[in-house]
């Protein structure tokens, strides 16, 4: 009985130590969004000041899962003050009101050799709801004295269903979002 104990203990530590957490790297990770403007172009912004966490095994990905939480004072649109003014406000992101906006995954399916679906709720301006993001595994290995892993996502979301819709439809309700994901285990 004790020996069948701890086996069974040593197998699900085994099973856990699969599922690795990382801390975002925030020098290597990026959030960018594209909308467009006024049919003109597709005007591009990101997000600079964020925190989070992802678990990753590269052997299921099922097992994984993300947070994060953006600051959304941190928006810098190609450093232009007049129009980064504009953003933070009530008109769009109302950033004094809503300071920050968060993803938590809530599911995620494989869907290639190094290709998954991350299901989570999105939450911008106190609304959530659910996003799909389109995940690339890139790669995980050791450098600079940590187990790393990354990888590159892309989701489309409509603007006005978390309240902002200012401008709309000149200035797009969609708005493409592209992330690159770099993590370390500390």
């Amino acid at each position: 009985m004790k020996r069948t104990l701890v086996g069974a203990l040593f197998f699900l530590a085994a099973l856990s130590a699969n599922a690795a957490e990382y801390q975002l790297d925030t020098a290597h990770t990026q959030i960018f969004f594209t909308v467009s403007h006024l049919g003109f172009s597709h005007s591009t912004g990101q997000f600079i000041d964020f925190d989070g966490k992802f678990n990753f095994d590269e052997a299921d990905f099922s097992k994984g899962s993300a947070e994060v939480t953006i600051k959304t004072a941190s928006i810098d649109l190609s450093n232009h003050e007049k129009w980064i003014g504009h953003v933070s406000s009530p008109d769009f992101f109302d950033v004094e009101k809503f300071p920050t906006m968060t993803f938590k995954s809530t599911g995620v399916t494989q869907t290639g050799p190094k290709t998954m679906d991350v299901a989570g709720d999105l939450t911008i301006k106190g609304i959530t709801k659910p996003v799909v993001l389109a995940v690339t595994f890139n790669k995980a290995g050791k450098a600079f004295g940590a187990e790393r892993a990354g990888f590159s996502a892309t989701t489309t979301i409509d603007r006005t269903d978390y309240g902002i819709k200012y401008g709309v439809p000149g200035v797009g309700a969609e708005v493409s979002i592209h992330i690159e994901v770099e993590g370390s285990q500390n």
